[in-house]
C-alpha cells in the first residue's frame, strides 16, 4: 500500500529535512507555506498573543514499507535539540488508495521505484 506522509515543520527546519530525505534517498517532496497553532495556542510575546504561527507542510508519498523510515527522517531533521521543543510540528500518516502520473497516465504502485512521490 502507498502512504502519505506530511509532516508540519518549523521553517528553520525545512533545508533540514529536506537534505536528509534527499540524502537517504527520497527526494521528491512537495512544501506548501502553511499557519496554525498546536496544543500551547500560539505564542505570548508580551501583551501580543500570536495564535497563527508560521510553518511549512511537506507531503510526499511512499510504501508502506518506507514510512518508518521516512517518519524517523523527518524527525531527526525537524527536532529541535536532543529531546525537541513545543513547536517542532506534527506528522500524519494516512494510506493512498490510488495515484496516477498525468503526464503519462501511469497508475504508480508500491512496486514502483516510490522513494517518495512528491504530491
Amino acid at each position: 500500500m502507498l502512504m502519505m506522509v506530511r509532516a508540519i515543520v518549523r521553517p528553520e527546519k525545512v533545508d533540514d529535512v529536506l537534505k536528509l530525505l534527499m540524502d537517504a534517498g527520497y527526494p521528491a517532496v512537495t512544501k506548501f507555506s502553511v499557519a496554525g497553532r498546536g496544543k500551547q495556542r500560539g505564542i505570548k510575546i508580551g501583551e501580543i498573543t500570536y495564535d497563527e504561527i508560521p510553518k511549512v507542510l511537506l507531503m510526499s508519498v511512499v510504501g508502506e514499507m518506507d514510512k518508518d523510515f521516512v517518519v524517523k527522517t523527518i524527525m531527526e531533521g525537524a527536532r529541535t535539540g536532543e529531546k525537541g521543543a513545543f513547536g517542532d510540528g506534527k506528522i500524519f500518516i494516512s494510506p493512498v488508495e490510488e495515484m496516477y502520473t498525468i503526464s503519462s497516465g501511469v497508475k504508480e504502485t508500491e512496486g514502483a521505484d516510490l522513494k517518495g512521490v512528491g504530491v
